[in-house]
C-alpha cells in the first residue's frame, strides 16, 4: 500500500505543480499572464492543430483498417504491417524527413502533415483489432432482418468501433499537445514549444507556469471529453462468437484506387522518412557512423531505456496488483492518477520535477535519478495497462490451489501468478524501453551535462543543419523501434479471423 501511495503521489505531482503555480501567483497577475495576445495565438494554433489533425487521423485510420480487415485487398497482410510501421518512426524524425523534401515546410499545414503521418496508426491499430474481433454473426443477423449494408455498418459495426476510435483519437490529441521536437523543427508554435522557449530564456518564470497551466487544462479537458463520449455502453458478448471465416467485401474495380490510397498513406508516413534517412546516410558515408559519438549515444540510450523500463515495471506491478486483486476506493484513486498522468505532457513533468528538487533536494538536480523519475511519471501508465491485462489472466483460484497443496503464499504468487503474467511484463518492459529511447523533451531538460542519447544527439545535429551526421541516429532509433511496433501489431490483431 505504501508503494502504491508513493507512486500515486508521484503521478499526481505535475498537476500539483500547476495548482501550486496558480496559487502562488496573484489572481490579477495570473489573469494578465493567461489572457494576453501571445496565449490567445498559441491557444488557437494548438486547438486548430487538434481540430484538423484528429478527424483526419480517424478517417485515415478507420478507412485503412476497414480496407485491410474487411475487403479482398491484394496483399492485405503486408499492407497491415506497413500501415502500423510508422509508429517505429519518432515524430521528430518524420519532421526531419519532410524538411528534407520541402525545406520551406511550416505553419499549420506542415504541422498537420507531419502529425497525420506520424500518428494515424494510433487509430488504425485499435480499429483494425476491433474489426477483426467483431462476431460476423451479428452482421449476418442484421442483414437477415432486412437492413442494408450501410445500415448494418451504422447500427452494428460503428457502435463497436466507438471505443477504439475514441481511445485512438484521445491518444492522437494528447500526443499533439505534448509534441515538441516535430513542431519546433518546422517552427510551428504550440503551447509545448512556447513553454520550452520560455524555460530556456527565463527558468521557472510565471509566464511559463501560466502556459503550462493552460496546457494541462487542455489535456484534462480532452480526457474528460473522451470519458463522456465513451459513455457506459457495453459491447461485450458472452460466447466466443462464430468460429468461421468472414465474407470479405469484393472491391472489384475499386481495387486500384484502394491500392493507390494505401500506397500514398504508407509512402507519406513511412516511405518519406526511410528514403530521406537513407539519402543522408549515403551523403554522410562511413564518416557519419565513426565520428559522431554514435556508440556512446547508443550506450546511454540503452542504459536509460533499461533502467527506466525496469523502474516502471517494478513500480507499476503493485499498482496493477491492487487494481486487479483488491478493487476499492484506494485502487480507484490510483487508477485515476494513472489516467491523469497519461495526459500530462513531458515538458510539464520535467518542470514539476525540476521545481520540486531544486526547492527540496537540490543535490538531485541534473542527475540520472531525476531523469529516471521523469520516465516513471511519463511512461508508467503504459506499463500499467499491459500489466493489468496480464494479471487479469492469472486467476486467483490457481494461487489458492497452490497454497492448498502446501506452497507458501509468496512462492505461489511468484511461481503461479507472476509466471503467467511474465509475457505481459516483458511486453510492458519493451514498450517503456522504446518510449524512453525515443523520448526527447524531458531528457533535454533534465539530463546531466554531457549526456547525449540517440534522441538528443539527433536533435542537436538537426538544429545545426548537419542532416548527414544526424541520419545514423535516426536510422538506429527506427531499427530499435521496429520490433516493438511489430509486437504491438501482433498483440492488437492476434487471434482474430
Amino acid at each position: 500500500m505504501l508503494v502504491v501511495g508513493a507512486v500515486t503521489l508521484l503521478l499526481l505531482l505535475p498537476v500539483g505543480y500547476v495548482a501550486w503555480l496558480a496559487a502562488d501567483i496573484a489572481p490579477s497577475r495570473l489573469a494578465e499572464l493567461v489572457f494576453r495576445e501571445r496565449v490567445a495565438r498559441l491557444f488557437w494554433s494548438t486547438v486548430a492543430l487538434v481540430v484538423v489533425t484528429v478527424p483526419l487521423t480517424v478517417v485515415i485510420g478507420v478507412a485503412a483498417a476497414w480496407v485491410v480487415e474487411r475487403t479482398d485487398l491484394p496483399g492485405r497482410r503486408v499492407w497491415g504491417v506497413l500501415l502500423a510501421a510508422p509508429l517505429a518512426v519518432p515524430a521528430f524524425v518524420t519532421s526531419y524527413a519532410w524538411l528534407g523534401v520541402d525545406p520551406s515546410l511550416g505553419g499549420l499545414g506542415g504541422g498537420v502533415l507531419i502529425a497525420v503521418s506520424a500518428y494515424f496508426p494510433l487509430v488504425y491499430l485499435p480499429a483494425a483489432a476491433t474489426l477483426r474481433w467483431i462476431d460476423p454473426a451479428e452482421e449476418e443477423v442484421a442483414r437477415s432482418l432486412g437492413l442494408s449494408g450501410v445500415a448494418v455498418a451504422l447500427r452494428v459495426v460503428v457502435p463497436q468501433l466507438r471505443l477504439a476510435v475514441l481511445g485512438g483519437a484521445l491518444l492522437v490529441a494528447l500526443h499533439l499537445l505534448a509534441e515538441y521536437g516535430a513542431f519546433s523543427m518546422i517552427r510551428f508554435d504550440t503551447f509545448t514549444t512556447a513553454i520550452m522557449e520560455q524555460y530556456q530564456s527565463t527558468y521557472a518564470s510565471a509566464a511559463g507556469g501560466a502556459l503550462a497551466g493552460v496546457l494541462v487544462i487542455l489535456c484534462l479537458f480532452l480526457l474528460a471529453a473522451e470519458a463522456g463520449a465513451r459513455g457506459r455502453a457495453r459491447y461485450a458478448r458472452v460466447g466466443a462468437g462464430a468460429a468461421r471465416r468472414r465474407n470479405r467485401v469484393r472491391l472489384g474495380w475499386w481495387t486500384p484506387l484502394a491500392l493507390a490510397a494505401c500506397a500514398g498513406v504508407v509512402g507519406a508516413s513511412l516511405g518519406v522518412p526511410l528514403v530521406v534517412v537513407m539519402r543522408w546516410l549515403l551523403v554522410g558515408g562511413a564518416e557519419a557512423w565513426v565520428d559522431a559519438g554514435l556508440g556512446e549515444a547508443l550506450a546511454q540510450s540503452v542504459g536509460y531505456g533499461v533502467y527506466g523500463a525496469a523502474g516502471c515495471v517494478l513500480l507499476a506491478l503493485p499498482v496493477a496488483w491492487l487494481t486487479v486483486r483488491h478493487p476499492g476506493a484506494f485502487s480507484r484513486v490510483a487508477d485515476a492518477a494513472n489516467y491523469v498522468a497519461s495526459s500530462i505532457p513531458g515538458i510539464v513533468v520535467a518542470l514539476a520535477l525540476t521545481t520540486v528538487v531544486i526547492r527540496v533536494l537540490p543535490q538531485v538536480y541534473q542527475t540520472v535519478a531525476l531523469v529516471l523519475a521523469a520516465y516513471v511519471v511519463l511512461f508508467i501508465p503504459r506499463a500499467l495497462v499491459t500489466l493489468r491485462a496480464g494479471l487479469a489472466q492469472a486467476p486467483e483460484r490457481l494461487e489458492e490451489a497452490a497454497r492448498a497443496l502446501g506452497r507458501p503464499p509468496l512462492n505461489a504468487v511468484v511461481t503461479i501468478t507472476l509466471r503467467r503474467a511474465a509475457p505481459s511484463m516483458l511486453a510492458a518492459f519493451a514498450l517503456v524501453f522504446l518510449a524512453v529511447v525515443n523520448e526527447l523533451t524531458a531528457t533535454l531538460l533534465l539530463s546531466p551535462a554531457g549526456t547525449g542519447t540517440l534522441a538528443t544527439r539527433f536533435w542537436s545535429l538537426s538544429l545545426d543543419l548537419d542532416y548527414a551526421a544526424a541520419a545514423p541516429f535516426a536510422a538506429i532509433m527506427i531499427v530499435m523501434s521496429a520490433p516493438v511496433t511489430y509486437l504491438l501489431l501482433r498483440q492488437a490483431t492476434a487471434g482474430g479471423r
